[in-house]
């Protein structure tokens, strides 16, 4: 029976023509290199798996190399951390090198390059030199001291080496051409001036190069055959052949840089920068937190080494940068948990339900399947007993129709157990639900084979029993950022789009059989979702993660946002055609409340765009939008439309849009002043008192 082979991605294939043009397949080399100025995340994990998942297919070795060349930025710390985030994703490297190993090496390289005038020392202030650089549309210029003799530049150089000189006084570049169209060949910084400790070579060096120059150099120390790295470098290839030029020898292998799309993903903040602002500001908990996107936050989270590498697989290699949706993360995620982890039961917000026909001393072990996707999992025993929790959410008092939970009069089934019926309620002074009182039906017992236990019910609950169940501290984890893209938003911090409900702490209740649970442990909570114990449990107290829900509840979400909007503007058309004052401010109320009501910045901004035409009802519904949603300000809209809808709200005939055009102006201030006239003609001819005295409240 054939089976379909996978295509080859483009890298794969260049590899292939590389080997059909008659390079030996033992040259092939590899190698990952990150920088270690931080924690390695998600988008690490896709270089990562396709380095070394060409090791694997070519029988390539792959060096792990750490680009360490600037020591203002880079720990131990995030070398080690960087070795155990490879180890758990089930690679191994062939070498362990740094690029500071080459320091002496790159030294001799460019001190070769100044003698044979391919570098200089410049003197010039940063401000100066980018100015001299010019810009992509006009040539650079060549400075001061571009012409210096060698051996001006040879005295200069070793007295940066011998830290002669302040930070800032003196660089190395490149001598190649100033009027190049790539930026970047404008005689490029190849050493500057650092007086900086460095986690590996001490206090030796006063001087440090520049990532250009070491990165392709150290390729060609390890052989590397195959560079590969993100698009962002494309323009930097040029530059990195100019420098093997300087050094090649016809004998070794020569180095080839490859550029792929890097790993875009909604809902998440790629830039080691601005994770570590949200690390440095105690925004999480550390590196590590399991709502960052790095690869420790989520390995915490209980995310599993399979499904990440799964999950790369999926997305592929390609040439074009484009936005991978999180859920596909989650779906992986998912996938490999259903497989794997036992099914328990847990309460997380408990009510007490006693059955009022159990007896008060009986107990009872019941069967429960460990997981029905694996075959060798078993069973285990359960406790149950007269009294139990189940969620408070699984209970109405008065529930509808399609209500299939537990209410009074209705029969529901508990997992693994009896088929219960509500009977009554217990209220405190306040009038909350403190107990159910329900009764048992003693045949129906799960897999017992009664007629009664084959009884069809509407809904079946989880629940532990009161007296064996053990409390736990349980950590309910959410996305971060709660619009899609928050950190590509003119005008706007990414931090204003964390999510406020990304961790809420809550104190719940386990089945027995989890006493024993140990760190990074993978459960299902049956009903509720996928959860793993963290790191901070101990013997004395059980700490669980959500890893993730069941169900991808943010693709519900959104659509029952885009769904609300959408009805949103139905109701409008009822607003605008009631004549009753009163009950059109009835109408007004519920339509302000849904738009407050949606968090997707996304969502509101381009439901504003979108309804600036010449419509009165779309007009009034950008204006409500503008008015009342929090998500969204003037400032948030691109100057063209926003222009637009004033301008075309202040000529409408529907006196509601005139009337919230005019209270949106008056809170943006930066374009009021561009509407003075045209508000100022509106006043002299307005006929409505309540938009007058609007317009009268104005300077114009």
């Amino acid at each position: 029976m054939s089976t379909e082979e996978k295509s080859l991605h483009f890298i794969e294939q260049i590899i292939e023509d590389t080997l059909e043009g008659g390079f030996p397949q033992e040259n092939l080399r590899f190698r990952f290199p990150p920088e270690p100025n931080g924690y390695l995340h998600i988008g690490h994990a896709k270089s990562i798996c396709l380095n070394f998942g060409l090791g694997l297919k070519y029988n390539a070795p792959v060096n792990l190399r750490f680009d360490d060349t600037n020591p203002a930025k880079e720990e131990q710390e995030y070398v080690d951390a960087i070795k155990d985030d490879l180890h758990w994703l089930g690679f191994e490297w062939a070498e362990e090198r740094f690029a500071s190993d080459y320091f002496q090496q790159l030294y001799d390289w460019a001190v070769l390059m100044i003698q044979n005038g391919k570098a200089y020392v410049d003197s010039q202030s940063s401000s100066a030199m980018a100015d001299q650089k010019g810009t992509p549309t006009q040539a650079g210029i060549d400075g001061p001291f571009r012409n210096r003799s060698v051996e001006e530049n040879l005295t200069l150089f070793q007295g940066m080496k011998n830290g002669d000189f302040p930070e800032g006084s003196h660089v190395l570049r490149a001598k190649i051409d100033m009027a190049s169209t790539n930026m970047l060949m404008r005689d490029p910084l190849m050493y500057r001036v650092l007086h900086r400790h460095h986690h590996r070579t001490g206090d030796d060096w006063k001087i440090y190069p520049m990532y250009d120059f070491a990165h392709g150099e150290s390729d060609y120390i390890e052989q590397i055959s195959h560079s590969i790295c993100t698009l962002e470098f494309v323009m930097h290839r040029e530059l990195y052949n100019w420098f093997l030029d300087q050094i090649y020898d016809d004998n070794k292998v020569r180095p080839n840089q490859y550029e792929f799309a890097r790993l875009n993903l909604n809902y998440t903040v790629m830039s080691k920068r601005k994770l570590l602002q949200l690390v440095q500001e105690n925004i999480v908990n550390g590196w590590d937190d399991p709502r960052m996107p790095t690869i420790s936050g989520l390995r915490r989270r209980g995310y599993t080494a399979n499904s990440i590498r799964k999950f790369c697989d999926i997305i592929g290699v390609a040439k074009r940068e484009n936005v991978i949706d999180v859920s596909l993360l989650e779906f992986c995620l998912r996938e490999d948990l259903n497989k794997t982890a036992p099914r328990v039961m847990a309460v997380l917000d408990p009510i007490k339900v006693i059955i009022t026909n159990y007896p008060s001393d009986k107990e009872e072990l019941l069967d429960a399947e460990n997981n029905q996707e694996d075959d060798d999992a078993g069973f285990r025993k359960v406790p149950f007993s007269k009294e139990l929790y189940i969620e408070r959410e699984d209970f109405l008092e008065e529930a509808p129709a399609k209500f299939f939970r537990l209410s009074i009069g209705r029969e529901v089934r508990l997992k693994n157990a009896y088929i219960i019926k509500g009977e009554s309620v217990v209220k405190d002074a306040a009038g909350n639900i403190t107990e159910i009182h329900v009764t048992y039906d003693e045949e129906s017992r799960s897999g017992s084979g009664s007629e009664a236990s084959q009884r069809k019910v509407a809904g079946t609950l989880h629940w532990v029993s009161i007296p064996h169940a053990i409390e736990a501290e349980v950590r309910l984890y959410d996305r971060l950022f709660i619009d899609e893209s928050p950190d590509s938003h003119k005008e706007k911090n990414f931090l204003d789009f964390m999510n406020p409900n990304s961790l809420q702490i809550v104190k719940g209740f386990v089945e027995p059989s989890l006493s024993d649970a140990k760190s990074d442990e993978k459960f299902q909570f049956q009903r509720l979702g996928y959860f793993n114990v963290d790191k901070d449990s101990t013997a004395s107290k059980l700490v669980f993660n959500k890893t993730v829900g069941l169900k991808d509840a943010w693709e519900e979400k959104g659509k029952k946002e885009e769904n609300l909007l959408m009805n949103t503007q139905k109701e409008i058309n009822k607003y605008v055609k009631e004549k009753d004052e009163d009950a059109a401010e009835i109408l007004l109320k519920p339509i302000i409340e849904n738009i407050k009501s949606i968090d997707n910045y996304s969502l509101i901004t381009q439901t504003i765009i979108k309804n600036i035409k010449n419509d009165n009802n779309s007009l009034l519904f950008s204006n409500l939008i503008l008015k009342y949603s929090d998500k969204a300000l003037a400032k948030d809209i691109e100057q063209e439309p926003l222009t637009k809808l004033y301008s075309m709200s202040l000529k409408s005939q529907l006196t509601a849009v005139r009337f919230f055009a005019i209270q949106n102006l008056k809170k943006d201030l930066d374009n009021l002043n561009e509407f003075k006239k045209q508000l100022s003609n509106l006043k002299n001819n307005e006929k409505n008192e309540n938009v007058l005295e609007l317009l009268n409240g104005l300077e114009l």
